[in-house]
C-alpha cells in the first residue's frame, strides 16, 4: 500500500488580516479557507492514488481547533485519515519551526509514509518555505513547482514541474516530497455522500507531547525568525482610467509626459 501525507494549511478568508503582538497572523476566531494551492496539492494526491490503486491519504494540518471543518472537507472528497497539530506553544511559528512540527507529527502518526504531498505557496506568507524544511527535516528528497505526475509505482514518481525554462520532467525515488503548483484541472468538490462520511470520522488531535518535542522547539521560541513589521501596502497613486483608441491614448500619454516634465 502507498501510504500519502497530504499537508494543507488554513489561511484567513479575509482581506482584514490580524496581527498578534508579535507580527504574526491571529488565525484563531477568524474565517478561514484551505489555502487554493493546497487544494490542487490534494486533487494531486486523489489522483495519484486513483492511479495506484492500493493507496491511502492521511491529511495533516497544524492550527487551532477550528482547523478541524477544514480537515473534514478533505475527507469529504477522499481522504482517508485526518491528523489536527494543535496546542498553544505552536502560536508564532515561522517556517523552519512549523515544518520541524509537522515532520514529527508524519514520523509519529505515519512512520513508513511514501510520499509527502504540500502546496506550493501559502497565500498568507507566500514564502515556499515550508514543505522543503519538512523534507529537510524528515531527510527525503524533494520536488519543488509540481504541475502533475506522468508514471507512479511503489519506488518512484515521474512528475513533470514547471520552470524559468519550461517543463522539465524528472523523476525521483520513494519516499519523497512534491510541492504542487496550480495546474489546468479544477480540484474536485464533495459529494453528499462523502460529507456524510467525513463528519463520521475521528479526527486524530495531536500536541507538542505527544510528537516528542519541547517548548524550546516549536512557536516563538523555535523560531529562528520574527516578523519586525508588519503593514498593509496602501497605494499613494491616483490612478485614472481611460477608454480610448491607440490613437487617443498616444495624444493623452503625450500630453501628461509634457505636464510633467514642466514640474
Amino acid at each position: 500500500m502507498m501510504k500519502i501525507a497530504l499537508c494543507i494549511k488554513q489561511v484567513p478568508d479575509t482581506t482584514d488580516i490580524k496581527w498578534t503582538e508579535h507580527n504574526t497572523i491571529q488565525r484563531e476566531g477568524v474565517e478561514s479557507i484551505i489555502n487554493p494551492f493546497d487544494l490542487y496539492a490534494a486533487e494531486l494526491a486523489l489522483k495519484l492514488k486513483a492511479e495506484f490503486g492500493d493507496a491511502e491519504i492521511t491529511v495533516f494540518t497544524m492550527g487551532p481547533a477550528q482547523a478541524e471543518n477544514m480537515l473534514r472537507k478533505v475527507l469529504s472528497i477522499g481522504g482517508d485519515n485526518a491528523v489536527l497539530i494543535s496546542d498553544k506553544k505552536f502560536a508564532g511559528a515561522d517556517t523552519y519551526a512549523t515544518g520541524l512540527t509537522i515532520s514529527q507529527a508524519i514520523k509519529t502518526v505515519l512512520p513508513d509514509f511514501d510520499l509527502v504531498v504540500c502546496g506550493q505557496f501559502a497565500v498568507d506568507g507566500d514564502t515556499a518555505q515550508t514543505g522543503p524544511n519538512i523534507a529537510n527535516f524528515l531527510n527525503i528528497p524533494q520536488v519543488t513547482y509540481v504541475k502533475n505526475f506522468i508514471e507512479v509505482d511503489e519506488k518512484s514518481l515521474v512528475l513533470s514541474r514547471e520552470t524559468d525554462e519550461g517543463i522539465e520532467t524528472v523523476k525521483v525515488k520513494l519516499p519523497a516530497l512534491i510541492c504542487v503548483l496550480q495546474d489546468s484541472y479544477e480540484p474536485r468538490r464533495p459529494l453528499i455522500d462523502g460529507v456524510i462520511s467525513a463528519s463520521k470520522k475521528e479526527i486524530k488531535v495531536l500536541n507538542m507531547e505527544d510528537i516528542g518535542l519541547t517548548p524550546e522547539q516549536v512557536g516563538i521560541k523555535g523560531s529562528p525568525t520574527y516578523v519586525s513589521k508588519a503593514f498593509r501596502n496602501i497605494s499613494a497613486h491616483n490612478a485614472e482610467k481611460h477608454f480610448l483608441d491607440v490613437k487617443d491614448s498616444v495624444a493623452l500619454l503625450k500630453s501628461r509626459l509634457t505636464e510633467l516634465n514642466k514640474k
